[in-house]
This record gives C-alpha cells, structure tokens and sequence, in this order.
C-alpha cells in the first residue's frame, strides 16, 4: 500500500489549477520548437536565444541591444548605419537643398573661367 494514503483515505489529487503548456512555439528563425529555458521574445514573436540575430552581420543579440524595422532584427551600430534618416530641414519642407544651390553655383563659376 501507498505511504502517502491511511487506510479508507483517496488517494492525493494533485491541484488541476497547474498545467504545463502543451502548445509547442516555434522559433519565428528556424522554426523549431522553442523550449522555456531557451525562450526569448521581442516584437511579440518567439526565438531561441541562440537564434535571435542580428540579420546584416548575424551577431548574437538580446533583448536590450537591437532594433527592430519591418519584423527585421538589427544590432544598434548597423540599424543606425542602415537606417539612420540623412537630411535637412529643407527637404521635410519641400524646398531645394542647400548643396544643391552650391552645385549649381559652382557649376556656374567653372563655365564662367575662359
């Protein structure tokens, strides 16, 4: 007979409150299955810890050193290198460039020289 039971008692229930999850995620990378212990989100998808990547040079990353565009993963250094916005107030307004003004006065100067 079972220690764990007196005579006449049932035997012990385990609580039903606990369950482990029995939906398998898959690596948003390799699409293999993630386990708990390797589990890492970011932008609300599943990876590997492993797989969790930067996808210009494939550096390793975590949760606090990447950026993320268009469900793409970077590192900081080649997101801000990729992506980073160059310019000026004058093309957010609709107006020439500055460098443009110089090019074409340059331009000027250089056909003007005999």
């Amino acid at each position: 007979q079972d220690d764990r039971t007196a005579p006449g008692d049932k035997p012990v229930q385990r609580s039903k409150s606990f369950s482990f999850n029995t939906q398998k995620e898959l690596c948003s990378s390799c699409e293999k299955t993630v386990y708990p212990m390797e589990r890492l989100v970011a932008d609300k998808l599943v990876f590997h810890t492993s797989c969790f990547c930067c996808k210009h040079c494939n550096a390793k990353l975590s949760l606090g050193s990447y950026a993320a565009l268009q469900g793409e993963f970077y590192c900081k250094p080649h997101f801000q290198q990729l992506f980073k916005s160059k310019g000026n107030y004058d093309e957010g307004f609709g107006r020439r460039q500055h460098k443009e003004l110089w090019a074409s006065k340059e331009a000027e100067g250089v056909t003007k020289t005999p």
